[in-house]
């Protein structure tokens, strides 16, 4: 089904925004900011097409993705998924594309070569705390908030439940989900939905500072780390150690660990191979 016009982007413009700097740290914004970054089918797409391009750029070395205007990401676009309930199944086939569409960009991320870091500035609402919660690590501007609301308009969190319930403790996943509540950047800190508070305003510069931090490691290893991570996340604790000593045992013959460990040993600075 074709994604509608994105009336809530800027005219002419696209409802995502990709830029990359010297350090090889790309930059994705959001691009609705009068819908509040909301994410319709369209910028779905543009995510899609973004997050495929990036898995095969050997000069991106780290991802922050961020809202352009006073929101991180309010959700889905329930003005869209209105407009669906006109069509003769009452929406249900354009419903379905967008959850299943919107998953695949969430799994995308985890699946993603690079680390991708959230910059949340305002508010990140039902699958927008989804997406922060999908994101490797998330630094907040210390007036952002976050909630999973879905409860108070009769349509529960149930897509955001699977990447919370993954970030934080399930009770404190079952509260915001059955209470509706927002809370603070220093909640969302302390439960650990996201890494760092930094100043209001100042969550983009935060997290670009530790995207360099992360981009100046050697690439290989950071991307069979991520790798790794989630493939031993969801076993049990004898498959997860057996993933994880068959990565060990890559590395360990990886040029830039010979490299790095030998450097470790005579005390000197690493010269990588794979920056």
């Amino acid at each position: 089904m074709p994604a509608p016009h994105d009336r809530s982007a800027p005219a002419g413009a696209s409802p995502l925004l990709a830029s990359i700097g010297a350090s090889g740290v790309l930059t994705l914004r959001l691009n609705r900011p009068r819908a509040r970054n909301a994410l319709s089918l369209a910028l779905i797409e543009a995510l899609e097409r973004a997050l495929a391009k990036i898995a095969a750029d050997q000069a991106v070395r780290c991802v922050v993705v961020a809202g352009e205007g006073p929101a991180f990401c309010a959700g889905h676009d329930l003005r869209e998924l209105t407009d669906a309930r006109k069509n003769a199944d009452a929406g249900r086939a354009f419903f379905e594309e967008t959850m299943l569409r919107c998953a695949g960009i969430m799994q995308a991320i985890s699946a993603l070569p690079q680390p991708v870091i959230a910059a949340v500035e305002g508010v990140a609402t039902a699958a927008g705390a989804q997406l922060v919660a999908a994101c490797d690590l998330a630094v907040a501007g210390a007036a952002a908030r976050f909630c999973a609301p879905g409860v108070d308009i009769g349509l529960f969190c149930s897509t955001p439940a699977v990447a919370l319930s993954r970030n934080v403790a399930r009770k404190h996943a079952m509260e915001m989900l059955l209470t509706g509540e927002t809370i603070s950047a220093e909640e969302a800190l302390r439960i650990g939905l996201v890494n760092r508070v930094a100043p209001a305003g100042g969550a983009m510069a935060a997290a670009r500072a530790l995207a360099e931090k992360i981009a100046e490691k050697p690439t290989s290893t950071v991307r069979l780390g991520k790798k790794t991570f989630y493939a031993q996340i969801g076993q049990d604790l004898a498959s997860a150690y057996a993933i994880a000593g068959r990565a060990m045992v890559e590395n360990m013959l990886h040029a830039d660990a010979v490299e790095g460990i030998g450097a470790f040993i005579d005390k000197r600075k690493p010269k990588w191979q794979d920056v």
